[in-house]
């Protein structure tokens, strides 16, 4: 088990620079997520890890061994693939023993790691079948398994869950956690899906065009974003983005409503709201800003309501069930200390 470090790396196709300069270091028995956008470059920056891309600059240690020219093989990583990558002649069980029997692991001592491997999968009853026997999900499992049996240094996961169904996906997410627990291994996974980087991770690394937005626990960037990109991307709904003015304490909003004494800072900004923070008033009420209800979306436990504010569609989260109905007016307020500011031009957040 070893940790990874990144440093000032660089990587270019051609004319593009996909990814400018970037550090990050990945702790020991780490599980950490990569997330962003497609083409931010974050599956770019796993394969540089591997070995599976060269980069114009930088360095990158692996258990504090420098390996920018090392072979991948020579790395001690295991990788797990979106695509699985099996083999389809073989068996489940000569799938997940052909590294070991490439790097001359004795017999016996590969069917042992197999077996293992198996029972933490669940996949000991599927040894004998060959990859176009199993499911999606059988198949990411037996992926896993070979990636398991190698006793790696460092897992790397490149979008694992993306090929699977809904209800799948959050299983496999899950056991993949647990696995991890379980293992302690350390672990990069890239995706660009933020609700598997938020009930995944211990620290999530926000990636938008090659560069680092953010890096912490997957609460700290929910609840102290530090872009209005990171706000915007985490969460789902997303936050909840107006234009404003800030002068003096007050926000100037869109259609001329202002909230007094709510702010610090100066100039145009981008006023954030989470959805669950918005609370929802009868219209004949004085406080918050008017607005109209397009959508009720009921989720069982929680009620999404699709609400016009200021000239713009806002989400709102209630628990429960709800009375609220489109095309009913009625007025949008939130706690001043669950509202978030990020300046305009540069995104950047203000408080």
């Amino acid at each position: 088990m070893s940790g990874v470090s990144i440093q000032r790396v660089r990587k270019r196709y051609g004319d593009t620079e996909v990814i400018p300069e970037l550090s990050v270091d990945i702790h020991e028995g780490e599980f950490l997520v990569f997330v962003g956008p497609s083409g931010c470059g974050k599956s770019t920056l796993l394969r540089m890890v591997a070995g599976l891309e060269g980069f114009e600059a930088g360095d990158i240690h692996i258990g504090g061994v420098r390996v920018n020219t090392m072979h991948p093989s020579e790395r001690d990583i295991a990788m797990v693939f979106q695509d699985y990558a099996l083999y389809p002649h073989m068996t489940v069980r000569q799938n997940m023993g052909f590294g070991l029997r490439m790097r001359g692991t004795p017999a016996d001592e590969i069917a042992k790691r197999i077996q293992d491997a198996a029972e933490i999968l669940q996949i000991a009853h599927l040894l004998e079948r060959r990859p176009r026997a199993l499911s999606g999900g059988q198949r990411q499992r037996v992926a896993m398994g070979r990636a398991i049996v190698r006793k790696p240094q460092v897992f790397l996961f490149d979008e694992p869950l993306s090929n699977l169904d809904a209800k799948l996906r959050v299983d496999m997410r899950s056991e993949i956690k647990a696995l991890h627990q379980r293992l302690r291994t350390t672990s990069i996974y890239v995706t660009h899906d933020q609700v598997e980087a938020m009930t995944m991770a211990d620290r999530i690394v926000v990636m938008n065009k090659g560069r680092i937005e953010q890096v912490g626990t997957p609460l700290a960037l929910y609840h102290q974003p530090a872009t209005a990109f990171v706000a915007g991307f985490l969460g789902s709904p997303p936050m909840n983005m107006l234009e404003a003015t800030c002068n003096q304490g007050v926000l100037q909003l869109p259609e001329g409503q202002a909230l007094a004494g709510t702010a610090q800072g100066s100039g145009p900004c981008m006023l954030g709201v989470r959805p669950e923070a918005l609370r929802l008033h009868q219209a004949l009420a004085t406080e918050g800003l008017p607005g109209e209800i397009q959508l009720v979306e009921p989720l069982g436990a929680e009620t999404l309501l699709s609400v016009r504010v200021a000239g713009r569609r806002w989400m709102a989260r209630v628990p429960g069930e709800t009375e609220w109905r489109p095309g009913q007016s009625c007025r949008v307020s939130w706690p001043a200390d669950q509202q978030h500011l990020f300046d305009a031009t540069t995104g950047v957040r203000w408080s």
